[in-house]
């Protein structure tokens, strides 16, 4: 794998995977734009823990809460870090449901489709800037209720479809029930850990199965990239958010949107 390939597909998975860009809309144009093959399960393995490592690093505070919400939750606790992490796990059991179930219909009917990435990329970016207009600003996490984190986790279920963003659809959910635009990225970011962590456990599984699992510099400088990326893109989205809108990823979602629905109806 060569050195540019290594870094292109290590900068956009950081980069993209928590914008409310669709990290899946940039990463299905590298292939058929460079003529370059897969890059394997490996280096997807490895990206996965270097942006997992990422948020962890960011959220450290709220990931210790997480935690510490474990042992609050087993001594029937529902302290602040207890009442955190049920309102994660109610989040995120949807997603998990659906994917489960729907794996092989996802798998079969929508990866690698560049007009389904193409029109939900477009589509969930109006939804977004909708949200955004309508929504309030004036809760913050610890105001959520548990329905409020159903919410947010039904709207993750949609992030199964290729193009629509994990991060922008939870985003834009948490901005419909009037989170600060910082607090909605907080929620989605938090919620992500167990959505990024599983996606990579996947490839970790195929990769064992396959047996290929050793470590090689590939993967460890993918992994440090996609760390750096993903660390760097956080914190720019976290300081704009503070004192702007989401519109400028709106408007890059509706062009980029346009470009890929362009390219698939015109092939």
């Amino acid at each position: 794998m060569s050195l540019l390939h290594l870094l292109v597909v290590a900068l956009v998975q950081g980069i993209t995977e928590f914008l409310p860009v669709s990290s899946s809309g940039h990463l299905i144009v590298i292939a058929p734009l460079t003529g370059w093959p897969d890059q394997g399960l490996l280096i997807d393995v490895a990206v996965h823990v270097g942006t997992l490592l990422a948020v962890i690093v960011y959220f450290r505070r709220d990931v210790l809460a997480l935690l510490a919400g474990v042992g609050s939750l087993a001594r029937g606790r529902l302290d602040g870090p207890g009442r955190l992490l049920l309102l994660a796990l109610v989040a995120t059991l949807p997603v998990v449901v659906v994917g489960v179930l729907a794996k092989d219909l996802i798998e079969s009917n929508f990866r690698e489709n560049v007009m389904v990435v193409g029109w939900a990329t477009l589509w969930f970016g109006l939804v977004i800037y909708a949200a955004d207009r309508l929504g309030g600003l004036k809760r913050h996490l610890p105001d959520l209720r548990l329905p409020d984190a159903a919410v947010i986790g039904l709207a993750q279920v949609l992030a199964l479809i290729p193009g629509t963003s994990r991060s922008g659809i939870t985003m834009a959910a948490g901005r419909l029930l009037g989170m600060t635009r910082p607090e909605a990225a907080r929620f989605s970011m938090l919620i992500g850990i167990p959505a990024i962590l599983g996606a990579g456990l996947l490839a970790g599984k195929d990769l064992y199965e396959s047996g290929n699992a050793q470590l090689t510099t590939d993967a460890l400088l993918a992994g440090g990239l996609a760390f750096a990326a993903a660390l760097l893109a956080i914190w720019g989205l976290m300081a704009w958010l503070k004192r702007a809108t989401f519109t400028p990823f709106v408007i890059y979602r509706v062009v980029l949107g346009i470009g890929l629905l362009a390219w698939a109806y015109g092939t």
